[in-house]
């Protein structure tokens, strides 16, 4: 019988580790489920840009995936039983159980109220595709004068600020950051950061403590600001699913993974992007991003690969280079690293950072929605079939 992989969740890092999983085994040998609870792959770097009125390029998954081998299953995943080795999910034809000999977790990650009174009620998040729609209604309804507040001074906030106050000029636009506006950013950076800011008309109140959202303001320490509409962007929580398991997790409940992205309680699954707590260079814990999920994605897919086939196991390089910030569509930040992710002097600012960073967006949307047409790989044969992989040794 063939090896059963499914894959949870089609967000950058299960696309691309059910894509990659596709090129490297034969589909006489292995049977690939991608569940996503979407028909389309969401472009999530971008939803700063949907919730601001701009139309993204429709991405559905069964044309993404058609003539790969990987059968797409649209459901939402309720429950995963890693000692049956069972997940259930539910769809519009009802539930039910799906087994597996290989389990790719992938679920990510959602917005995080931080438990600050008020957020859930009165907050609007972009950190998932409704919840960018929800804010583009909303902010299509806004007259001249009227105020955004977005919290959070991280790359969600800055993006989410300036393309905000970019795409409606007519719109007093405030960001309220806990600490130093850009304070993790080199000087040249930073000091980029304040010019537009300051062009574009963003109040920016730092070191500012949130300690609740009303309907119409943000609360804090020093005091009340005014908000017409408040976005709430502090930062993300992982998918609950996995909390319900017997899988060992942090306290955040990421799924502690080894450095082959595999659990390192249940040698049968794998865990990768948002949900996974893996470490990168100088043992520094990887964050939650695109830039980590990737090459997440390609160490577990190939690793999987390697121990069904007998073959090498692989180490993608799980090390940082730059972080990439658009401010509004015409300028924008690129800020380099070192491989742990600390800021460097050098960085590019402006224009050139914005061509950069959209680039960035295209490459990385272009090799999920490509799975089978990178580099060829020549497909192998599984030597070892519905036998758990801890027992299965590579040559």
């Amino acid at each position: 019988m063939k090896h059963r992989i499914i894959v949870l969740g089609a967000g950058y890092s299960g696309a691309i580790a059910a894509g990659r999983l596709a090129r490297r085994l034969r589909t006489e040998d292995v049977a690939i489920t991608l569940v996503n609870a979407e028909p389309d792959f969401v472009e999530r770097v971008r939803m700063h840009q949907l919730a601001t009125g701009q139309d993204l390029t429709p991405r559905p998954l069964a044309a993404m995936f058609a003539g790969t081998g990987v059968e797409i299953r649209i459901a939402r995943v309720t429950a995963v039983d890693a000692d049956r080795k069972t997940v259930a999910v539910v769809d519009d034809e009802g539930a039910e159980e799906l087994a597996y000999d290989t389990l790719v977790y992938a679920l990510g990650s959602r917005w995080n109220d931080n438990g600050v009174p008020g957020v859930a009620e009165h907050a609007h998040q972009i950190a998932s595709r409704p919840g960018a729609l929800r804010l583009r209604e909303r902010l299509a309804e806004l007259g001249n004068g009227e105020t955004v507040t977005v919290v959070g001074g991280g790359l969600t906030g800055l993006e989410a600020s300036t393309e905000i106050a970019e795409a409606r000029p007519d719109l007093k636009v405030a960001l309220v950051d806990r600490g130093g506006f850009g304070g993790w950013l080199a000087p040249k950076a930073q000091a980029h950061l304040r010019k537009v800011a300051a062009r574009l008309g963003i109040t920016v109140h730092e070191n500012a403590t949130v300690t609740g959202v009303e309907a119409d303001a943000v609360l804090t320490a020093e005091g009340s600001i005014t908000s017409s509409v408040t976005v709430w962007t502090t930062g993300f929580a992982v998918h609950p699913i996995a909390a319900a398991t017997t899988l060992e997790l942090t306290d955040t409940g990421r799924i502690v993974v080894d450095g082959t992205m595999r659990s390192v309680s249940h040698p049968d699954v794998y865990a990768i992007g948002d949900a996974a707590f893996a470490m990168g260079a100088k043992d520094k814990p990887l964050r939650m991003s695109c830039a980590s999920g990737t090459p997440m994605a390609w160490q577990a897919a190939d690793t999987i690969a390697a121990r069904l086939t007998g073959g090498k196991l692989p180490h993608a390089p799980l090390a940082y280079f730059n972080q990439c910030i658009s401010l509004g569509r015409k300028d924008g930040v690129v800020q380099y690293v070192t491989t742990d992710d600390r800021a460097v002097r050098a960085a590019l600012t402006g224009r050139i950072a914005a061509v950069y960073k959209e680039l960035v967006c295209k490459g990385a949307a272009w090799g999920v929605v490509n799975p089978l047409l990178k580099i060829p790989t020549r497909r192998r044969r599984v030597i070892a079939q519905r036998v758990s992989m801890s027992v299965v040794t590579p040559h």
